[in-house]
């Protein structure tokens, strides 16, 4: 049970009087005979508007008794008498309406149940206008159910029987469902009227005078309050609730905005006959008296507009206005009330904003008084308002750095910590040693984090802490700072490569690329294992059997200057990669290729030696090797059977001979002569001019050059004199055959050449005979068969001068022209083709020389002429031997005598 004398009194209403501005300011005056009043829709009843504007209408001819203004429809019910007696009548007004300038009166019914003369004590309607309820002096409550305006659909009922007369009525909506609180002088009972039987419920034995009873807010649980001489009650539909001891003579109870309204007796003897009434306003949630003060013979309270108005028996009208919020927060920071501000802010549904002030000068005020972790308290609550700075600069003070802790842990909860804030608060656990703290705040669930990891990471790893920082950069999937302090922080290599071998593929190769190389030089095995995994078939080696992560391996090429220090891992690795995948990167082989000369290079065994001789041959015949990088690594390892492999690989036959030059292997110089001349004549020519520099007997080697020089003509003996002359030790003996056999070669041929002169004139004169017999005398045709069908020849016929005869159809089917012989025409062709072939290269050797001779440069000259294909050679195709004889034979010969003569000419 509060205690009344321990509430705070404070003057949160302005008492004013109201004033009539249509008199001059004077104070407005109430109308004489008040009976009933209430208030609602913007009226009290009489009706007087804000503006104080009075109107009135006659509802009764004798007086009114209850008036009930319903808040959510502009209805008023009434009652009162038309006639004496106790007859008292209900009337329903529908005030939007009106009948002769009067509201409109839709239903008028007695109130009396049965034939029982009572006199009406209270009147409640409900807001839905589905209930009214009327409580008699006798005891007896009627309920009016259905629509309460109109007599057709509702029905009255006697819901209550007692001998107690009824005090307070209040109808009570929760969901669906509806109650009715009755309250009389002894008890406190309850019904439910959505129930079909009415039960009842007795909530106390208590009950309470007339008006002294109220129903709160439904922000209040819309309970029922029940204003007895020494204690005010409230109720719930089936129980008693809080009760405060509020003792005085009640008179008057009102409810209005969150506030209780009790006008009780002044209690203090008088001759005076005006009666002194206090009237207090009571705040329930907050527990403190908003307002107090003696008013002069109340006759009632209204509320409306947000004020309370007070009606006194000396027609005087005074208005509490409430304070605003502002107003009555900076009464209670002058009186350091923050714990009772904040309550009241918050029952006035003051912005965060408002709110967050309040707490930051609620915590400004206990860090002066030196309550530090009480201020902190407050500013927790200020977080998302106040900006962080604030807070921080009162608390960095080492002696506070407790409180510094809370703030800060907080501001992450809310999410709102940023890089600078999570490094300052693990700073404080590191310098509190609080490992507990500090694992609670790193372990905290997934869904919990409110903190930068990476920048939790990097002050752990600093502090020292750095088996925190692993398991937070383990959690939070932060691969590179897990790796960098487990091998720069804990020299934990195996861990790491363990680590590494439960990544994606991606991760993981990126990792080894990055810590391969410190990795190799501590754990060289484990790591070339991992490094054959990521190359070939890489998994992830986690528990899980997810099997879809590696879409390509890794190329090994890029991981081999992890082995810069490991030769014995590198090859190892290399030989497993040409192993698994014969089609690995070119340099892969290379590398591979390299290791092997080296190891080649350095061995002293005879039979090691040759066995890694075939395996540095090996890669070379794979033809996965770069050619040029190969035979650079040959040639700086001196392996001469890699090198000449290489050349002989790429067609480099000079090289080949130039090899065995430069080592004075003259056996195998004529022999690469021998194998390679066939591709490139020169070979001999070069090797020719080589023996004769030498100034060794190598007269055996030359003349066997000699002899082959001289069977295919491939040099000009004045050449190979010139060639010879240098040689000192070459006497005449050396080339005596090969000019013997030249010269009489050249005589052979000189002899040929002669006789085929011989033949070709006699050739000549006999045609130029035939020709002349054939300008001179008749031609006679004697053949009897067809040259193209070879059948008998008929009539017509057609003869040609050359001797072909041909049926006519035939020529006509067969011959391009009728003009030329069928037979005759392709060799003819190609007789007279040739000769303009010679006259135009005669045209064009003109030509040549007189633009050569113009030309400033000569060079570009003659390009051009190549690029035109003038110096092309001429191929010249006749009909092999054994064809026709005679005359087609000679015209051939001629003709290809002729074309070598024009092409030696050009």
């Amino acid at each position: 049970m509060a205690a009344f004398l321990q509430w705070r009194r404070f003057v949160f209403f302005d008492k004013e009087t109201v004033k009539d501005q249509s008199e001059n300011g004077k104070n407005f005056q109430l109308p004489v005979g008040i009976s009933a009043c209430d208030s609602g829709r913007g009226h009290i009843i009489w009706f007087l508007t804000r503006s104080l504007q009075l109107s009135s209408f006659q509802a009764y001819k004798l007086r009114v008794t209850h008036l009930y203004q319903l808040k959510q429809h502009n209805i008023l019910v009434s009652v009162g008498q038309d006639e004496p007696g106790i007859n008292p009548l209900v009337k329903v007004w529908n005030l939007d309406k009106k009948d002769s300038g009067s509201p409109l009166c839709t239903r008028i019914f007695p109130a009396i149940p049965g034939n029982k003369p009572t006199e009406v004590s209270c009147l409640s309607v409900h807001e839905n206008l589905n209930f009214m309820a009327i409580g008699f002096t006798d005891g007896s409550v009627v309920l009016t159910k259905g629509d309460i305006t109109r007599d057709r659909h509702s029905k009255t009922l006697s819901l209550h029987e007692g001998n107690c007369p009824i005090t307070g009525l209040a109808f009570r909506q929760a969901g669906k469902v509806t109650h009715l609180f009755v309250a009389t002088l002894e008890k406190v009972q309850c019904y439910t009227l959505s129930v079909k039987e009415y039960p009842r419920i007795e909530l106390d034995t208590h009950g309470c005078a007339l008006r002294c009873s109220a129903l709160t807010d439904p922000s209040q649980d819309s309970q029922f309050i029940v204003a007895g001489d020494e204690c005010v009650y409230l109720y719930q539909p089936d129980e008693r609730g809080p009760c405060f001891a509020f003792d005085g003579h009640k008179l008057l109870t009102h409810w209005h905005r969150g506030y209780l309204l009790i006008c009780d007796h002044l209690s203090f003897f008088s001759f005076n006959l005006i009666q002194k009434h206090i009237l207090t306003i009571y705040d329930l949630d907050n527990k403190f008296i908003a307002y107090s003060a003696a008013f002069d013979d109340v006759i009632d309270v209204l509320a409306e507009w947000g004020s309370f108005y007070v009606l006194t028996r000396d027609k005087t009208l005074y208005m509490l206005q409430e304070k605003d919020t502002q107003t009555k927060l900076e009464m209670l920071f002058k009186k350091n009330l923050f714990v009772m501000a904040i309550n009241l802010a918050k029952s006035q549904h003051l912005d965060n904003d408002g709110l967050s002030e309040i707490f930051r000068q609620y915590g400004d005020h206990l860090y002066v008084k030196g309550d530090h972790d009480g201020a902190i308290q407050q500013y927790i609550r200020t977080i998302g308002k106040l900006e962080p700075s604030y807070v921080i600069r009162k608390f960095l003070d080492a002696q506070r750095i407790h409180n510094l802790t809370a703030y800060l842990q907080a501001l992450h909860r809310q999410s709102l910590a940023n890089a600078d804030h999570t490094t300052l608060l693990l700073n404080c656990y590191t310098k509190l040693k609080d490992s507990s703290k500090l694992e609670e705040f790193i372990k905290s669930n997934e869904s919990e984090v409110h903190f930068d990891v990476e920048i939790a990471i990097k002050v752990l790893r600093q502090a020292g802490y750095h088996s925190h920082a692993v398991f937070l950069a383990e959690r939070h999937m932060h691969h590179e700072w897990y790796l960098k302090i487990q091998l720069e922080d804990l020299k934990n290599y195996q861990e790491a490569l363990r680590y590494i071998g439960r990544l994606p593929f991606d991760q993981a190769e990126s990792n080894m690329k990055r810590y391969g190389k410190t990795l190799m030089h501590h754990v060289p095995e484990s790591t070339t294992i991992l490094l054959k995994r990521l190359c070939t078939d890489y998994h992830p080696s986690k528990d899980s059997t997810d099997r879809d992560s590696l879409d390509r391996p890794a190329n090994p090429e890029e991981f081999i200057p992890v082995f810069a220090n490991n030769p014995r891992e590198l090859r190892a690795f290399l030989e497993h990669m040409i192993k698994v995948d014969p089609f690995s990167p070119e340099g892969v082989y290379d590398t591979l290729l390299e290791l092997r000369l080296q190891d080649w290079a350095h061995e002293q065994d005879p039979g090691v030696k040759t066995s890694l001789q075939e395996a540095a041959l090996s890669l070379l015949r794979s033809d996965n090797t770069v050619f040029d990088k190969a035979l650079v690594l040959c040639q700086m390892h001196n392996f001469k059977e890699g090198v000449l492999y290489l050349y002989e690989k790429g067609k480099l036959f000079q090289q080949i001979m130039h090899y065995h030059m430069q080592n004075e292997e003259y056996g195998k110089v004529v022999e690469a002569c021998k194998r390679y001349g066939d591709s490139e004549v020169c070979l001999w020519e070069q090797a020719l001019g080589y023996f004769a520099r030498k100034e060794d007997n190598c007269k055996a080697y030359i003349s066997e050059v000699l002899q082959h020089i001289d069977e295919n003509n491939l040099m000009p003996p004045l050449l190979v004199v010139q060639t010879l002359a240098h040689n000192s030790t070459a006497s005449l003996s050396v080339i005596k055959d090969y000019l013997i056999n030249k010269l009489e070669r050249e005589t052979q041929q000189i002899e040929e050449d002669e006789r085929k002169i011989q033949q070709y004139r006699e050739e000549t004169a006999h045609l130029r005979a035939e020709i002349q017999e054939l300008k001179t005398c008749a031609k006679i045709f004697q053949k009897t068969k067809c040259s193209m069908c070879n059948s008998p020849l008929e009539l017509p016929s057609v003869h040609f001068l050359c001797g072909h005869s041909f049926h006519q159809h035939c020529l006509e089917s067969f011959a391009e022209s009728e003009a030329e012989c069928p037979t005759c025409t392709p060799e003819n062709r190609k007789v007279m083709d040739m000769l303009r072939a010679q006259d135009q290269k005669r045209d064009l050797h003109d030509h040549f020389h007189r633009q050569l001779k113009c030309s400033n440069d000569g060079f570009s000259v003659i390009a051009d002429y190549f690029g035109r294909g003038v110096f092309n050679k001429l191929t010249l195709i006749t009909d092999p031997p054994g064809g026709k004889s005679g005359a087609g034979n000679l015209e051939a010969e001629f003709s290809r005598d002729l074309l070598i003569n024009t092409k030696r000419n050009v």
